[in-house]
Formats: structure tokens, sequence, C-alpha cells
């Protein structure tokens, strides 16, 4: 067994967040809290509870898991999900592994079957708790994690089908990848990406986790950056073979685009904003994610940004986490509903995004325009429709997006040369 790679990866990581990550800005009366005795928990690991000062009426439930040589406080300090979290109203649970290294176990014959016993088990106990105490929607169950805790991810998602709706794995390798039987956590051959098996291989490593389901099976995104030698890049691909086969959806994407410079963006099965199988490629980063912006992205796959708390949180904790410019500029528009703005400017371009908050009567369908400066040509957008990529343009609804309930919101962004300025955007509802 030799983990010195992974921990010597991961401690650049935990290094690197300081400068890479926005670190999470929670309202002031929310805190981690400790939890004990929460249940079965056969390797005795750890749980951290974040539910903000304000969540939906029925919570969903959101399972960060952090990297080895981490801890579920280091991740909820290092990533961006409490902060969404409180601009969201979803709850995060934090476990802590706390074996030698603090790795997850994502490797024993235990892990890999659905009450196996090891760490799943013990997560899973987790979850019943804040379903149990905290009112949680248990059809809305999610899981994410960095590294170990992305490995995590798939084996959660293969041992749990019937728990988690979705899944995002950052730097992750597929489910049962890492798989041993000697006793030990580490398997060279997977995290040097040259373990390579079929599609319908890898698909039937998850099937067997919980063998006879024939339910639905939870969607999942997963990220990879393509220097990375700690867990390789290989990995990414056959991700995406595994997962593609279990939702039995085509290995060709749907769509392709570039939600950022060096960012490459593929879906499967559909190009909605939730298809079944979502792949981000990082060019020119190694083991250093989830980073600025990356966590929004995926509890936007989750489908969590359609609708915010049943009533606003401290204005603390409600800044966009992907802007790191200009402010948000408010409007209150025309029809029923308004339109704000953040923007993320780097030289030669930028990602807006634009929320769209329904009045008080809510909307079934909405437009948002606004103009562009001279030189700012719009090369890609998402979860919305447009009239023109330069001056004048109009922004509208696509078809899952188009009814927002009074007071919730929906968010919409696109990517554009040049330089963002003032961005004055009027919202129209009907």
């Amino acid at each position: 067994m030799n983990r010195n790679r992974l921990l010597t990866g991961l401690a650049a990581l935990v290094l690197a967040a300081t400068g890479i990550v926005l670190l999470a800005s929670p309202a002031q009366a929310a805190t981690l809290t400790e939890v004990t005795n929460f249940g079965t928990n056969p390797s005795s690991l750890r749980m951290h509870l974040y539910v903000p000062n304000t969540v939906t009426a029925r919570p969903a439930v959101v399972v960060a898991v952090h990297y080895c040589t981490g801890s579920g406080p280091a991740f909820y300090s290092g990533t961006e999900f409490a902060s969404l979290a409180d601009r969201y109203g979803f709850i995060v649970v934090y476990p802590s592994a706390t074996r030698s290294g603090s790795c997850f176990d994502v490797s024993s014959p235990q892990a890999l079957r659905r009450g196996g016993g090891s760490d799943p088990v013990g997560i899973m106990s987790m979850v019943n708790y804040v379903l149990q105490n905290n009112n949680a929607d248990p059809n809305r169950v999610y899981v994410t994690g960095a590294s170990s805790g992305g490995m995590m991810t798939n084996v959660l998602l293969g041992d749990y089908p019937d728990v988690f709706k979705a899944g995002a794995a950052f730097m992750g390798v597929p489910f049962g990848c890492f798989a041993t039987t000697d006793g030990s956590s580490w398997n060279s051959q997977c995290s040097s990406g040259q373990r390579n098996m079929t599609p319908q291989q890898w698909g039937d490593l998850v099937r067997a986790a919980y063998p006879g389901y024939t339910g639905a099976r939870p969607r999942m995104q997963v990220w990879h950056g393509t220097t990375d030698t700690t867990l390789a890049y290989p990995n990414f691909n056959e991700e995406i073979e595994q997962w593609t086969n279990v939702l039995g959806v085509s290995q060709t994407p749907v769509s392709t685009d570039t939600p950022q410079a060096n960012w490459t963006r593929t879906r499967y099965g559909n190009a909605s904003a939730q298809a079944p199988v979502e792949a981000i490629s990082i060019a020119g980063v190694g083991h250093s994610l989830p980073m600025a912006g990356q966590a929004a992205m995926a509890i936007e796959f989750f489908g969590l940004t359609g609708s915010g708390p049943t009533s606003p949180p401290p204005s603390s904790s409600s800044p966009s986490p992907s802007a790191s410019a200009s402010p948000s500029n408010p409007n209150p528009g025309t029809g029923g509903c308004t339109a704000t703005v953040a923007i993320n400017q780097w030289q030669g371009g930028f990602v807006a995004t634009v929320r769209v908050t329904a009045g008080s009567s809510g909307t079934n369908s909405w437009s948002v325009r606004l103009t562009l400066p001279s030189g700012a040509t719009i090369s890609n957008a998402w979860n919305t429709n447009r009239t023109a990529n330069t001056g004048a343009v109009t922004f509208t609804n696509v078809t899952y997006n188009g009814k927002i309930n009074a007071g919730q919101f929906t968010e919409f962004g696109f990517q554009s040369s040049g330089t963002a300025g003032t961005l004055t955007p009027t919202c129209t509802a009907t």
C-alpha cells in the first residue's frame, strides 16, 4: 500500500485552495456543527452538519466529501458549498474519515456493495439522520466530493442508487476502479489511469453493487484536469463510459460548449442543464479541483438553483458565487419579474450570470433584454435562448425554466469576448 503520491498531491491541493477557491461565507448565525451518535457507523467516521439560517420548506441534502489528508471542516471552509447552501436553502453534510491518511474506503469489498459496511454505511447513516431530524426531502439527496471524495461519490451512487439522485465527482475514478482484495486501499493501476475496461464492464461493476435493482439511476457529473498526475486523466473518460452505460445513453455527446476558457463541457443523453451525464475537462490543470465557480455548476447540475430559500438569507451570505468583479445590478423590470447580473471578468472576456426572479404572480415565461458594450461578442450561453450575439440582445427561457413561482428565481449565463462594463438587464414575464 502506497499512499505517498496521493497524500503529497492532495496536501498541495489544500495549500493551493487558498488561491483558487472562494472560501465559504456563511451567514453569521449559521455554524458548522458536529453530530455524534447519528447511527450505524462501522468505520468511526465523524459527521459535521451545516444548516443555513433559512432553508426551503423541505430542504435538499448535499453530502460533500473531502480529499485525503482533509476533513469535513476543512472541506466546509475551503469550498463554496456552504455559501451556496445559504443562497439556495439546502443542507450540507460533511463526513470526515478518521483512518490514517484521512482517505475514504473506496476499495474494499465491503465498501463496494450496498449495506456491506465500512464508510458508505456510515455516510448513509448521516443522510438518514438529516432526513429524520431536519424535515429534509428524501427525493432530493445528492453527493459531491474531490479526489478521495470524488471516488466516494462514484461509490455512493453505485451502492445507493435509490437514495442519491445525482452526483458530482471532482478528480475521481470510476466505481470499482480502486477495488482491492488484499486489504490495501491503494490501486496503482487505477490511479495511473491504466485500468481500461469496456463501458459494459464498467457498468456491470455498478450494477453488481445492488443486485436486482431495477429502479431509476442517479445522474452523474464528472470533472478532471488534463494534467492530473495523482489520479490520472484517463479516469475521466472511463467514468464517462461507466455512467453513460449505467444510464443507458450514447457515449457520443449531445452538446459541447466552453463555460470558461480552457473548459470543455460535454453532455450525454440530452443537452439540458440536468443531463443524464455531464463531463467537464479543464485544460492545463492538475489535481486541484474544485476551482472557483465549479461548485456552483455542480449545484446547478443537481437542479438546486431554480428556487431559493422560503425567505431571503442575510445579505452577507447572498453574493453570486460566480461573481468576482462587478456587483449585481438590480432592475425592477416590467411584467412581474426582476433581473440581476453578476460578472466574472478576465482580460479579453467575461462570463455573466443572470438571475431572473419572479414577482408576486410568478411567471410562465420570461425574457431579459440587455445591451452589450461595443466589441463584446457572445460565444456561448446556457439555460437560455438568445436573439443575437452583439449589441442589444434578448434572452428568453428554455422549456424547463420558464415557470418560476412567486418570489423564486432561475439563472442563465453566457460567455463573451471583450469587456462587460455595466450591464443593465430589464425583465418581462408572462
